[in-house]
């Protein structure tokens, strides 16, 4: 899929798009955003929307027969939109956007690419940094242009680790809150350290170019993923079902990994501690 032309020219729009939104964001960052409450702790602001409306009508002009899966249009919908086999655009405007209202610059635009439901292209920039990573299938990750590698860290005890701590406050009351606390405080142990960036995109970016050697987050969405999943595999990496199964974008329990070892162990702790939390409950009722 990815020697077909048609990629390199989806590729270049893409990238043009995604460098006009990071300056729209780069020269509006430190100024008062309009913000909505979407639900507990999660927000969306006047940019998010405009940076939305802006690859909403290049790529509907320039590809009409493409779909366009995003955040923000997709909040508005019942149910999350069914993946064909049509070229299907996955974009998440700001991914960070509590990071963002506060001028926290570890924020991002996502764009992933699915032809056929496969991912064939991904890009993530976060405009702060000037941190453009991008890649198309069979061709590598690179960041800035240059090549980017996955660590070479294959075990846990030498794992730094990326969590996004504050997911706790957001599942529903009663939920599976005493499951994700599990988690982390049992990770904290066992690692070499956890890191909170507050951008998914941004955690796996991370991952792809060795900064962080795994990062773990369910109830997440397939913009969040869409374009990390892809650089990560180009750059070496694995992202795998939290439970150990096949990866399913469209419903993304997400553990990705500098490699499948350190993948398949973070899993399987996973389990474990998950079973520890369960018995708990049942002690206590």
């Amino acid at each position: 899929m990815s020697s077909d032309p048609d990629i390199a020219r989806y590729f270049e729009i893409a990238k043009e798009l995604t460098l006009q939104a990071g300056q729209i964001i780069k020269c509006h960052c430190e100024e008062e955003k309009v913000v909505y409450v979407k639900n507990k702790n999660d927000f969306v602001t006047d940019f998010d929307n405009k940076i939305e409306k802006l690859f909403f009508d290049n790529l509907s002009k320039e590809f009409p027969n493409h779909k366009i899966i995003a955040e923000e249009a997709a909040a508005k919908m019942l149910e999350m939109p069914e993946l064909t086999d049509a070229p299907t655009w996955f974009i998440d405007p700001i991914d960070g956007t509590t990071n963002f209202i506060h001028s926290f610059p570890q924020f991002c635009i996502s764009v992933g690419l699915m032809i056929c439901k496969e991912l064939v292209l991904g890009i993530i920039y976060n405009p702060m940094h000037s941190e453009f990573y991008s890649a198309i299938k069979g061709k590598g990750a690179f960041l800035n242009g240059k090549p980017i590698c996955c660590s070479k860290v294959t075990e846990l005890k030498e794992a730094l680790i990326g969590l996004e701590t504050s997911i706790a406050l957001v599942i529903s009351v009663g939920a599976n809150k005493d499951i994700y606390t599990g988690r982390i405080n049992a990770l904290v142990e066992i690692t070499q350290g956890v890191r909170n960036i507050g951008s998914a995109a941004m955690a796996m970016a991370y991952v792809a170019r060795g900064a962080l050697d795994s990062f773990h987050l369910d109830d997440l969405k397939p913009w969040d993923v869409a374009a990390g999943t892809l650089i990560i595999r180009e750059a070496g990496g694995i992202v795998i079902d939290t439970k150990g199964g096949e990866y399913n974008v469209m419903k993304p329990k997400t553990i990705a990994a500098s490699s499948e070892t350190l993948a398949r162990e973070l899993s399987k702790f996973i389990i474990d501690i998950d079973l520890k939390t369960q018995r708990k409950r049942l002690k206590r009722t």
